[in-house]
């Protein structure tokens, strides 16, 4: 039997206490440290904790957390503003309670597809408010924890009941808008109507006195007919009727009465053609896209302004023949009246006077200028003269509309409106069109 010698006890306890110090100290510092470290990770989480939660208190949408049988354990301050409850009455209640019974299917079903780890389209759901129910517009997505597994779902509602309500506000005002705008088009119309009145009146005069005189011809001839044909009826000898009938003058009157005829329907088919025109040009915003000749529609318009002015202006008309456009013509004839008017008004204290038209087309755009010799337009003033409301003419002798509506006619019929000054002085309005098409 081997007897092992014991060690010294002192020498034992002097280096075990020294050992033991040692490592008290580094334990003991691993701990502070540890602690130091633990501290300020806790900081970091409630500092995040409370980043998160400042995040979710300011959200507008509903945020509603759920577990994974559809009980609710978070809720945002959105949502209970919208409930009128408190968190701790919605903590721990189910997702159905909050909505309403239609849709309890459609929650259901959107649940059991996180389930299944398939996405949820956006849908409208009908939340239960103190007034009833409000729609939200409420997406979900699952909850997942550290291996992958639905743990619940995160569901966001966006309330879209007062964004209806603004939407349908503004398209009240829209609406509003859009009346307002056609009552301005109608009536700038009406008054380029009454500056035109005149003109009107000479133009419509000249055919209806050339009716008027061929009526009273035809009337006379028809006298004639009548008092020479009462002979043939009553037996009168063929001596008399010869002698009636040169006294009469009936060879002449047969031979005018064709010419009276032709005269009258030319008269009427005149009449018909300005009428067409101003029926054209008082239409609304309706008015039928057609093909046109825009030289025609040129030489009425400017016809129609020069004869309702005291004084004629000398008017030159560059074309090479029909020139065909496509859109309203009533609207741009009212375009094209209203840029004469303007041309005109420009040259008012001018010497000599002159507008001039040029009708042309440049691969598929029919152009027209309407050009002035007044003193064009100020620089400072190009980039606004085609704003709502702004004109250089003194108070009560223009609206501002003018320009405005007829740069807004022109968008509409697919064309443009632009103004330059011409290098030997005045102003030259451009509008463009689609080129139209030949019929057959």
């Amino acid at each position: 039997m081997v007897v092992l010698a014991s060690p010294d006890p002192v020498a034992f306890s002097e280096e075990a206490w020294v050992q033991v110090l040692r490592s008290v100290d580094v334990a003991y510092r691993e701990l502070v440290d540890h602690q130091v470290q633990l501290e300020e990770r806790n900081a970091e989480l409630e500092a995040m904790r409370g980043f998160v939660y400042s995040i979710i208190g300011a959200m507008s949408d509903a945020l509603i957390v759920c577990g994974p049988a559809g009980e609710i354990i978070e809720v945002n301050r959105a949502f209970t503003d919208l409930t009128g409850a408190t968190k701790h009455e919605v903590l721990g209640t189910h997702l159905l309670d909050w909505f309403a019974p239609e849709d309890a299917a459609m929650i259901k079903r959107g649940l059991a597809a996180l389930v299944q780890g398939r996405q949820v389209k956006i849908a409208e759901h009908q939340l239960r408010v103190p007034e009833g129910t409000t729609p939200l517009e409420m997406s979900a997505t699952a909850r997942l924890d550290k291996r992958g597994r639905y743990v619940g779902a995160v569901l966001i509602g966006r309330p879209v009941g007062e964004l209806r309500s603004a939407l349908s506000a503004m398209e009240r005002t829209h609406q509003a808008l859009k009346e307002a705008q056609s009552q301005l088009v109608h009536s700038e119309k009406l008054a380029s109507l009454g500056r035109l009145l005149a003109g009107v009146a000479h133009e419509l005069n000249n055919p209806i006195s050339f009716i008027y005189g061929n009526a009273h011809a035809l009337d006379r001839y028809a006298t004639k007919f009548e008092t020479y044909f009462a002979r043939v009826e009553a037996g009168a000898g063929r001596e008399e009727l010869v002698a009636l009938r040169r006294e009469l003058k009936l060879d002449l009157a047969v031979r005018n009465v064709r010419d009276a005829v032709t005269g009258a329907l030319e008269g009427a088919e005149r009449v018909r053609d300005i009428v067409e025109s101003l029926r054209r040009l008082s239409a609304d915003g309706s008015g039928r896209m057609e093909t046109f000749d825009l030289v025609q529609i040129a030489q009425t318009a400017a016809h129609w302004v020069i004869k309702g002015r005291a004084s004629a202006i000398p008017v030159e008309i560059d074309a090479p023949g029909p020139v065909l456009a496509y859109g309203r013509p009533g609207h741009i004839q009212q375009v094209v009246m209203n840029l004469v008017q303007n041309a005109i008004d420009a040259m008012e204290n001018v010497e000599n006077p002159r507008l001039d038209l040029s009708i042309s087309t440049q691969g598929g755009t029919a152009i027209l200028d309407v050009s002035d010799v007044g003193p064009g337009v100020p620089e400072e003033i190009m980039l606004k003269i085609f704003d709502p409301f702004f004109t250089t003419k003194p108070v009560g002798q223009g609206t501002g509309l003018g320009l405005s509506i007829s740069y807004k006619i022109m968008a509409e019929n697919g064309g443009s409106l632009s103004v330059a000054n011409r290098p030997g002085g005045g102003a030259r309005f451009r509008l463009t069109l689609p080129v139209g098409e030949v019929d057959g």
